[in-house]
C-alpha cells in the first residue's frame, strides 16, 4: 500500500500483537503501537526513580500533547481539554447549559448508547430528546433545538455523518460530535466543519489506552457552558502549587477550565506516541489508505453476495443472506480473523496497519464458510 511504501516506519514491528492475526476490528478496540507501551512503562519507571519529585513538570508533557491534538483537528491548544471518556465529554453540555422546559436535543437514529442514554435523563427537567433518521433531521430542527448529538462514524452502520450538512440544518444549536468512532482513521477539521464540541475517547481509532481522551470546545461555546467538574485545578493559577488559591475559583478562559483534576499522565504519554505516528504519516494519507482498502473490501464482500450499507467509510457493515452475522463473526474469530457483529450486521473496520493481504485472507475465509 502507498502508506506503507511512503513511510520509513516498520509498521508490523510497531504492532506485534497483530502477528498471526487478520485484525479487522479497530471499531471495537484499536491496537497500541509498541512505542505507546514503552512510554507508559517508562513513565512509571521514571516516577519510581525520582520519587515523583518532578510531578509539576508532568503537565508540560500534557501541554505538549495538547498542542499535537490541536494540530490533528486543526484547532488551537486552548480549545483542548483532557477527559477520561466521551461520557465525561457529553456531560459538559448536558450539565453545563442552562436548560429550560421545552428545550430540545436531537440525535440520529440509530446512535451509540452514550448519545441516547444521557440526554434522556434531562426529561425530568422538561427537555425533549428525540432520535430521528438523517432524512428527517431538517424537519425536526426547531427554534428550541439547543443541542445536536452525532457520531463521526456510526458504530452499527458505518455511516460517515455529513457534518457540514448537519451544521447547516441546525445553525443555532450546539453541534456535539462523538469522534471516538473515527478520528485517527478519518480526518476531522473541527473549526471548518462548524463543530462546537468534539469528544474523543482514544481507545479505538486513536490507538490509545482506555481512559485517555480529549474534548475540543470552541471559544464561543466555552462562554456558554460553565464547568460542572470543579477541583483543585479549576482555578486559573493552579500551577502555583506552593500557594493554591482559596475561595471560589476563577476559571481559565481556555478549555482547560473543564478539567479540574489530575489526569492519568501515563495513559496520555502513551497516547502521544500514537498521535506522533499519525502526524508523521499524515492524517490525510491515513484516511486515503483506509478508504482505498475499504473500497477493495466492499468489492470483495459484494462479489461474495453481501449487502454493504455505506461507502466512503473505513467501517463497513454488511449482511450475507441466510447467514447469522453473530455466528459468522464467531467463526471468523475462531480462524484468527478478528471482527465483530452489531445489530445483525457483520462489522469490519480498517486502519493504518491493515494491508490488501488482510482482505484476501478474509475473502478466502468467507468463501469457505459461506
Amino acid at each position: 500500500m502507498a502508506l506503507l511504501e511512503a513511510s520509513s516506519l516498520d509498521l508490523p514491528a510497531l504492532f506485534p500483537g497483530l502477528s498471526g492475526r487478520t485484525f479487522l476490528n479497530t471499531a471495537t478496540m484499536g491496537q497500541l503501537p509498541a512505542t505507546a507501551n514503552q512510554a507508559l512503562i517508562g513513565h512509571l519507571q521514571h516516577r519510581e526513580q525520582t520519587a515523583a519529585t518532578d510531578a509539576p513538570l508532568w503537565f508540560d508533557s500534557l501541554d505538549r500533547l495538547r498542542a499535537k491534538l490541536a494540530t490533528l483537528i486543526h484547532a488551537s491548544p486552548t480549545d483542548i481539554a483532557f477527559i477520561p471518556s466521551t461520557a465525561h465529554g457529553l456531560a459538559i453540555p448536558l450539565h453545563g447549559l442552562d436548560w429550560q422546559p421545552g428545550d430540545e436535543i436531537l440525535t440520529l437514529d440509530p446512535e451509540f448508547p452514550n448519545n441516547t442514554y444521557a440526554p434522556a435523563q434531562l426529561a425530568r427537567r422538561g427537555v425533549l430528546f428525540r432520535e430521528v433518521p438523517l432524512s428527517s433531521l431538517a424537519s425536526s430542527v426547531s427554534p428550541r433545538t439547543r443541542l445536536v448529538i452525532v457520531s463521526a462514524l456510526n458504530y452499527a452502520t458505518g455511516l460517515r455523518a455529513p457534518l457540514s450538512l448537519i451544521r447547516s440544518l441546525a445553525p443555532h444549536a450546539i453541534l456535539y460530535v462523538d469522534g471516538t468512532q473515527g478520528l485517527g482513521g478519518i480526518t476531522l477539521d473541527a473549526p471548518s466543519l462548524g463543530i462546537d464540541i468534539l469528544a474523543v475517547h482514544g481507545y479505538k481509532w486513536l490507538l490509545s489506552p482506555t481512559g485517555a481522551g480529549f474534548v475540543y470546545i470552541n471559544q464561543a461555546t466555552r462562554h456558554r457552558i460553565e464547568p460542572h467538574i470543579v477541583g483543585w485545578r479549576s482555578h486559573h493559577a493552579w500551577r502555583d502549587w506552593s500557594n493554591l488559591h482559596h475561595g471560589p475559583p476563577v476559571f481559565s478562559s481556555s478549555a482547560e477550565r473543564y478539567e479540574g483534576y489530575f489526569p492519568a499522565v501515563p495513559l496520555y504519554l502513551a497516547m502521544e506516541q500514537s498521535i506522533d505516528l499519525f502526524l508523521q504519516l499524515g492524517p490525510q494519507a491515513i484516511e486515503d489508505h483506509n478508504l482505498t482498502l475499504a473500497a477493495q473490501l466492499r468489492s470483495s464482500l459484494s462479489s461474495l453476495g453481501a449487502t454493504v450499507l455505506h461507502d466512503n467509510t473505513p467501517l463497513l457493515a454488511c449482511r450475507f443472506p441466510q447467514h447469522d452475522s453473530n455466528h459468522l463473526a464467531a467463526q471468523l474469530n475462531a480462524r484468527h480473523i478478528v471482527c465483530s457483529a452489531r445489530h445483525s450486521h457483520l462489522r469490519l473496520s480498517l486502519h493504518l496497519y491493515n494491508t490488501p493481504a488482510d482482505i484476501t485472507a478474509l475473502a478466502a475465509a468467507l468463501a469457505s464458510l459461506l
